[in-house]
């Protein structure tokens, strides 16, 4: 299928802009760039399309009033840069944008907000409610109180995995990184087409970074496998190119595709998947697998051992007796509970553990297929 027309029933997609395409060489935001963004995107919402924006550069438009030169190498640094920072990107998109006769509305985010579904959907609700209203949402990481997440492993790391995220949160149809290279290149040049992120175009990822920015193209690898397996599809491209925004969606052959990898998947599944943090680990039999991937519920009976600790309502990985994980569900059961139910039938669980919650381990509405 040619670009023009996969693309042509997008709606709603979202934009992640890098801090190497915002910034110029001597590491100060550029304004010029910022305009010429906003007058694109704009155009896109002009045109009734539905645009979230997730930039980069806060920390990059702070840091010289602390008298840094290059990023800042504390969290203490970072998180103040941010402070700063963050009300200059904003007052700078908001001119810039104003100018079109739009207007922008700013939504930080943390993983713990994602994490919890009840915050999860309230973040959801409040960035479509500023897209019917024709607002242009700008998304970044809460950095300047991310201090608790950084050091329990709950921070996004870099933009591209939020876009990702953000991306499954509003089920947006496309997500285009800009970045500062023409999009995923192998020993003979540009990738124009990905239909699997498999271990060999992983391995094509350059694991050097900007001066200013956190992500390499690893991680943008990492966001396009999240958007992909969702069954929605990625465009890596230069952010420096002549209004590559507006070429992109007219089918024009720049950058990297990423093909959708599978049928879409439902909101909620999209969180179970790749949003939640998984705290433990299910290892099954055959004929469980075989069940789950027609649509069964997971029953105490086709477990064969459990590992890690988790609550009732946790994220677990879901493995085959090789060890490939290829399902995730939440749980209905402690790992207390389901340690002392394994390979029994779901009507031996009330004698067992004196009560009986749920006749299934996982039920099919909360588990997701990997692969």
């Amino acid at each position: 299928m040619e670009r023009k027309q996969l693309f042509s029933n997008v709606r709603r997609l979202v934009v992640k802009v890098g801090t190497n395409v915002l910034t110029t060489e001597e590491g100060n935001l550029d304004r010029k760039q910022i305009e010429n963004l906003s007058a694109d995107v704009s155009e896109f919402v002009k045109a009734k399309l539905e645009v979230v924006l997730v930039s980069s550069g806060a920390i990059t438009a702070g840091k010289a009033s602390l008298g840094l030169k290059a990023r800042p190498k504390t969290i203490p640094e970072e998180q103040a840069a941010a402070a700063i920072g963050q009300t200059r990107l904003m007052h700078l998109y908001s001119e810039c944008f104003g100018r079109n006769g739009l207007c922008v509305g700013q939504v930080l985010l943390t993983q713990a907000d994602l994490r919890d579904r009840r915050r999860y959907l309230n973040a959801r609700n409040t960035i479509l409610t500023l897209l019917r209203a024709g607002v242009i949402p700008i998304v970044n990481e809460n950095d300047t109180v991310a201090v608790d997440e950084l050091y329990f492993g709950e921070r996004f790391g870099d933009n591209d995995t939020l876009s990702a995220l953000v991306t499954n949160l509003i089920e947006a149809g496309l997500l285009i990184i800009l970045t500062d290279v023409d999009g995923l290149l192998s020993d003979e040049g540009l990738i124009e087409e990905v239909r699997k992120v498999s271990p060999a175009i992983e391995s094509y990822a350059k694991k050097t970074k900007g001066d200013f920015g956190k992500g390499g193209m690893a991680s943008k690898i990492k966001a396009a496998k999240i958007v992909t397996e969702s069954g929605e599809k990625v465009v890596i491209a230069n952010g420096g190119a002549p209004q590559v925004l507006r070429r992109v969606l007219d089918g024009d052959n720049v950058g990297t595709l990423f093909l959708p990898g599978k049928e879409r998947i439902g909101g909620k599944k999209r969180w179970i998947a790749f949003t939640l943090q998984t705290r433990g680990n299910l290892t099954v039999d055959e004929g469980a697998k075989d069940a789950l991937k027609v649509g069964k519920s997971l029953l105490p009976s086709g477990i064969k051992e459990i590992d890690g600790k988790f609550q009732t309502g946790d994220a677990v990985s879901i493995r085959d007796e090789a060890g490939r994980e290829f399902a995730r569900g939440l749980i209905n059961y402690s790992s207390e509970e389901a340690g002392k139910i394994i390979g029994v039938k779901s009507g031996e669980i009330e004698a067992i553990l004196g009560y009986k919650s749920y006749d299934e381990v996982i039920h099919r509405d909360n588990l997701v297929i990997l692969s």
